[in-house]
């Protein structure tokens, strides 16, 4: 394909475009192991062929048939552009409203090979976090995009365009839904077969909601997440000379190293794949890489002593690091690690997402296809080891916690030693990064919120970042004790943004916020773009792990303790709310982060033009985006989130909430329940 206008314009059909196959120059998914049987083999064939004319299924069933059989499903590799996969400016697509175009930016920039873990596969990111699941989608949705006006809107089921279907103005121009499976059938094997089906699809979080913006998208969260285990855990913001120990540099993982630099402190980051070893380190995330454990032994010493800030990848398997660390403390005394955690793909644990110690990469590839239940054993065995390493340098005064990848879940189902004396159903011997960190700042109101500056213009993203910082200055000026602490890692972290060159993709940035600040910047970028001061519209967006965004037991509800952790009301009234008061467009996940059948989980796209309509839709979309989280969380007992929504509703009159009444005096249920 050589242009965008080309690959707007519907699946080529006339001639067929040559079967190229895979590219050997970029990274490939790992062989999936659906075990269909020679029916449902027959279904996944037929549901593939159903995109095509009939003169052309003599050419592609055999094809098709081969895909299946080879790498477990049917990706359509023949359909694959061979046009540059960007983030091109809004202006050069070829569409009717701006809408469209803001939307196919986001798509493409999902899909560039700068940014996407497994690109020719369609995964954005977390091993299977899939844009579409296979590229005669893409075309089509492109196509569709194209051809949208604003009384139209575009219906996704798990990637398949539906089609466009008449709405209004005010309307989402697109309506997403990834992976809606009855609850009953929601379970990992019926999902592998209805992916190679074609008829499901895991989204991950915004792989399927076209809102990921490379590492930079959890870098914030990140650094916030290690500077507030310092405070917690160490007793001290400052991390000079403190190592923190964890594994992963695929997609969302890839932001550790940098997220340890910015903290200050020594990140040591494991990562059995060279690939993304070697993306992350010419792409400036990583400051060394090293296949030598004594060099990295050293070099942790060595960080230590001159209490250097240092991202260093090991490529090697994260359990022998954890085994080496030990052994150290055993023979020397010397504790070398202060924190620990993990970003594996567990929630991906036997397709790729987790590599047992027992096996090089290359290995491990392999037997995850020919012999799935012996790689299972093995990943368990090496999950086993893990965590007993792990449990020895914590009783020596490391700390540790979970990333919410469903690491401990994970280790649990193993047969780990993880158990928590008395905890609950989401607790376990260490905490998740939300109970213990993330789920205070979440009930203040304060969650990823993000922007993309749709010109492509660095100048543009400078001049929202200085709007941005300005906006949370003014506000910080009057805010309450509890939240100033946030207002100012916040407004540090914006005027140091530009510095620490996170762009990768489109030119976007991530902001901790909360619902007043993320409504003042939302307004003010809008009025730059209205006085020319922003030479483009902006997407507004935020990650779907947000205050409201995401129901997961084990990661971002996992701090609600009322008995409704396992409840997903949140996240879906969070769509559909999101839908009616103004977003451009909205999606709703099964699966994300902790993985499929654990999590549900949702996310919203919004166009600013620098009209007073886009500043109407921002203003109500994001107070409710954010009020409707705090709400929930008030309701299940947290007391930050109880004082923020009260304060909320002193500068909302409209908004009225129903606030609990907690028990004071336990003796009265005990009264009770004797009686």
């Amino acid at each position: 394909m050589s242009n965008l206008k080309e690959i707007c314009s519907g699946l080529p059909l006339d001639p067929l475009p040559p079967n190229q196959g895979r590219d050997p120059s970029v990274p490939h998914a790992p062989i999936r192991t659906p075990n269909l049987t020679a029916e449902e083999e027959r279904l996944a064939l037929r549901n593939a062929l159903r995109y095509f004319p009939p003169s052309h299924h003599t050419t592609l069933a055999p094809e098709f048939a081969q895909e299946l059989r080879q790498f477990g499903h049917i990706y359509m590799y023949r359909f694959c552009p061979t046009f540059r996969m960007r983030a091109y400016p809004i202006d050069q697509y070829p569409c009717r409203t701006r809408q469209a175009a803001s939307i196919m930016l986001m798509i493409m920039n999902n899909l560039d090979p700068a940014v996407a873990q497994f690109p020719q596969e369609l995964v954005t990111y977390g091993g299977n976090g899939q844009v579409f699941s296979n590229w005669a989608q893409f075309r089509l949705v492109m196509h569709y995009l194209s051809e949208m006006t604003e009384e139209q809107t575009l219906v996704m089921y798990s990637g398949h365009p539906m089609g466009l279907f008449p709405s209004l103005p005010s309307s989402p121009r697109a309506i997403i839904t990834n992976g809606m499976v009855i609850p009953n059938y929601s379970s990992r094997g019926q999902y592998e077969k209805m992916f190679a089906l074609g008829v499901s699809m895991y989204g991950q979080m915004t792989a399927g909601s076209y809102c990921y913006i490379g590492p930079q998208g959890i870098v914030h969260g990140t650094m916030l997440t290690v500077l507030n285990a310092g405070r917690r855990y160490l007793g001290s913001g400052d991390l000079r000379g403190r190592v923190f120990v964890t594994s992963g540099l695929g997609g969302m993982s890839g932001a550790q190293a940098k997220a340890a630099v910015i903290a200050g402190c020594v990140g040591i980051i494991a990562e059995v794949d060279e690939a993304p070893l070697r993306k992350r380190h010419e792409q400036g995330w990583l400051m060394e890489v090293t296949s030598s454990m004594e060099h990295c032994i050293k070099c942790i010493r060595e960080a230590k002593r001159t209490k250097t800030p240092l991202s260093l990848g090991y490529h090697g398997n994260v359990v022998d690091l954890w085994e080496r660390l030990l052994l150290e403390y055993k023979k020397t005394g010397e504790l070398l690690v202060d924190l620990g955690s993990d970003q594996t793909s567990l929630h991906n644990p036997y397709n790729g997402g987790y590599y047992p110690v027992q096996l090089s990469f290359r290995q491990a590839n392999q037997l995850m296809s020919t012999d799935p239940n012996r790689f299972r054993t093995m990943v368990q065995e090496s999950l086993r080891r893990q965590i007993k390493a792990i449990n020895e340098l914590s009783d020596a005064g490391m700390f540790f916690w979970d990333y919410g990848n469903a690491f401990l879940l994970e280790a649990q189902r193993a047969g780990a030693d993880v158990e928590k004396a008395g905890g609950g159903a989401t607790e376990f011997r260490y905490p998740s990064y939300v109970q213990h960190i993330m789920g205070d700042i979440f009930s203040l109101g304060f969650g990823p919120f993000r922007w993309v500056c749709t010109s492509g213009d660095p100048q543009d993203l400078a001049v929202t970042d200085d709007i941005a910082a300005s906006v949370l200055e003014e506000i910080g000026a009057n805010v309450t004790d509890c939240i100033k602490q946030q207002y100012d890692d916040n407004i540090r972290w914006i005027r140091e943004a530009g510095k620490h060159k996170m762009v990768v993709g489109s030119q976007a940035r991530i902001l901790y916020s909360d619902q007043r600040g993320r409504v003042c910047i939302a307004l003010a970028i809008n009025q730059a773009i209205a006085d020319g001061r922003v030479s483009a519209p902006v997407v507004i967006s935020r990650d779907h792990h947000d205050v409201s965004g995401t129901d997961s037991p084990f990661r971002e509800t996992s701090n609600v303790y009322d008995g409704s952790a396992f409840c997903a009301d949140m996240a879906v009234q969070n769509f559909v709310g999101d839908a009616f008061r103004g977003a451009t467009w909205v999606a709703l996940h099964n699966g994300g982060g902790v993985g499929w059948g654990e999590v549900m989980n949702g996310g919203f796209g919004l166009l600013l033009d620098g009209s007073e309509e886009a500043a109407k839709r921002a203003s109500l979309m994001l107070n409710w985006d954010v009020s409707n989280g705090v709400a929930r969380r008030c309701w299940s007992g947290n007391s930050n989130a109880y004082e923020t929504i009260q304060r909320t509703m002193e500068e909302h009159r409209q908004l009225r909430v129903t606030m609990p009444f907690p028990v004071q005096d336990e003796r009265v249920l005990d009264r009770a329940l004797q009686g």
